[in-house]
């Protein structure tokens, strides 16, 4: 109990206050700048880190890493452009409402769900971090592999249109994550020669020119492009922030636990985070859903799973990072270096050593989530400048922030090129209704698959059977074969159990 006092005291004070709203005010600048994500927040926040106490530190990364999460959901609803990577799973819902003029009631939805989910994530970091962190530890890499075959599949769910469309989509992604060194040889492939794709392909440049650049090259495409985009940003937005919420709440409530739930629970997964949790929980939604075609096309239910799931997945992500040392995300994988520097050293010894940092800590992430809303709320409120500011204005700033957000990845002005190539690319395709997310899940879950196969078949000596010799690896595996074989079993089912056809009298003689 002392502690915990102490952790309070730690946090309650006017200069850690102040640091925390001043990182919230930084975490929405970021956000809603389309290509900046939350990770490069907390990036550009460390050096300043170094001149604080270590719980106003990890404070201020907290508040900045939640606030630009949530603030990537508004250029989505007003200009189709996702802020942040966790902001395009449902950047399509978004950008309707917004067009219908209900971009306010979507980002108040979003705003409520994201701190939502943000407390039940805290909850489940305070209550159960050692137990789900234990967990995440049995996995090895043949569950992580079939772990990224089920992430995959979901791109089936997320499309909208052809499935082969999706697929070939999908494929282009997963070809676009095998750029660099092989990991067994390390021998270059696709690389062309050029050093910097050495490493492979950032998601961030390529996400940047499928949903950025592709939106600003469709606005100029015509003559009368950019008096039309206009015209469908300046639909007056009915309703106040809030107006709505209690009735989405109301209706959907069964899906906001739903997606606090599993994006803890993805997030305290190692290398999940926030992002393939958005995508994952919006796939289960509209699978789930009882009108799933209405999913892409401003409908409320998969934000709710998808924004509940962001937020959440952020703070699960510190469960293996605290209780082991271990990087849920990349955020915490900064954050680790942030505590060793501060002398928080990760792991087990950290709840004994350092008790009352840990509970200031615990405090920071309530503190963080429910700072959300008032400043949230201001933000959802100014946010009317991306409706009334004239295309022509607006959009060549959008394309120097995209060339920004681009060349600050890895500071290399391959990644401009990266970002220019995919946006042309997918302005061509997209006349043909192909679906930009597979490509986005594929890329971001490639790497992930490829080396844990990897790694999977040289523990092995080549067996496959190795796949399925562990409970919790066979028992995703059986997931994703139902996943595969689900199209099929519900048409046998259908014509199982659907009445035979009346005979007609007659109808043969």
């Amino acid at each position: 109990m002392p502690e915990f006092i102490d952790g309070l005291l730690l946090v309650l004070n006017l200069k850690t206050m102040i640091v925390v709203v001043l990182a919230a005010l930084f975490g929405v600048f970021v956000g809603a700048i389309p290509g900046l994500s939350a990770t490069m927040a907390v990036a550009l926040l460390v050096p300043i880190t170094f001149y604080m106490d270590p719980v106003a530190a990890i404070a201020a990364i907290i508040t900045s890493a939640a606030m630009a999460i949530f603030a990537g959901d508004i250029p989505g609803a007003y200009l189709n452009i996702p802020g942040t990577p966790s902001s395009a799973a449902y950047v399509g819902d978004s950008a309707a409402l917004g067009r219908k003029g209900r971009a306010r009631e979507c980002l108040g939805v979003n705003l409520v769900c994201s701190v939502t989910g943000g407390l039940a994530g805290t909850i489940v970091l305070v209550m159960i971090a050692p137990k789900l962190a234990e967990f995440a530890l049995n996995f090895s890499s043949f569950e992580y592999f079939w772990l990224a075959i089920l992430g995959l599949s979901s791109a089936v769910f997320v499309s909208q249109g052809s499935l082969v469309k999706a697929f070939l989509s999908l494929m282009v992604g997963l070809l676009l994550s095998t750029i660099g060194l092989d990991m067994i040889s390390g021998t270059p492939r696709f690389t062309f020669d050029v050093p910097d794709l050495f490493a492979g392909i950032n998601f961030i440049p390529v996400m940047i020119g499928f949903f950025a650049l592709n939106e600003v090259m469709k606005l100029f495409a015509n003559r009368h492009g950019a008096t039309s985009e206009a015209e469908k940003r300046s639909v007056p937005q009915q309703g106040t922030v809030f107006g709505k919420v209690p009735y989405y709440l109301k209706r959907y409530w069964r899906n906001l636990i739903r997606g606090s739930s599993l994006g803890a629970l993805i997030g305290a997964l190692p290398g999940a985070g926030a992002d393939i949790a958005a995508w994952i929980t919006y796939a289960i939604s509209k699978k789930r859903s009882k009108e799933p075609e209405k999913f892409g096309t401003g409908h409320m239910e998969g934000i709710v799973d998808a924004s509940s799931a962001n937020n959440s997945a952020v703070c699960g992500a510190w469960v293996p990072a605290l209780v082991f040392g271990i990087p849920g995300d990349s955020i915490t994988a900064i954050v680790i270096g942030v505590l060793y520097m501060k002398g928080m050293n990760p792991g087990p010894t950290i709840f004994m050593n350092n008790s009352e940092m840990v509970y200031g800590l615990f405090t920071a992430f309530f503190v963080a989530n429910l700072i959300l809303i008032p400043i949230g709320y201001l933000a959802i409120r100014s946010a009317h400048i991306f409706a009334v500011t004239p295309a022509r204005l607006l959009m060549p700033v959008i394309l120097c922030f995209c060339i920004v957000g681009a060349f600050a990845i890895n500071n290399s002005a391959t990644d401009i090129w990266i970002m220019l190539l995919s946006g042309i690319a997918v302005y061509f395709i997209s006349s043909a209704d192909f679906p930009v997310a597979p490509a986005i899940l594929g890329l971001v879950l490639g790497g992930v698959l490829e080396n844990n196969f990897m790694t999977s078949m040289l523990k092995s000596n080549g067996s496959v059977l190795a796949f399925v010799e562990r409970p919790i690896s066979a028992a995703l595996g059986c997931l994703v074969l139902l996943i595969a074989l689900f199209p099929l079993l519900s048409k046998f089912l259908a014509k199982r159990t659907s009445p035979a056809a009346p005979v007609v009298q007659g109808e043969n003689q």
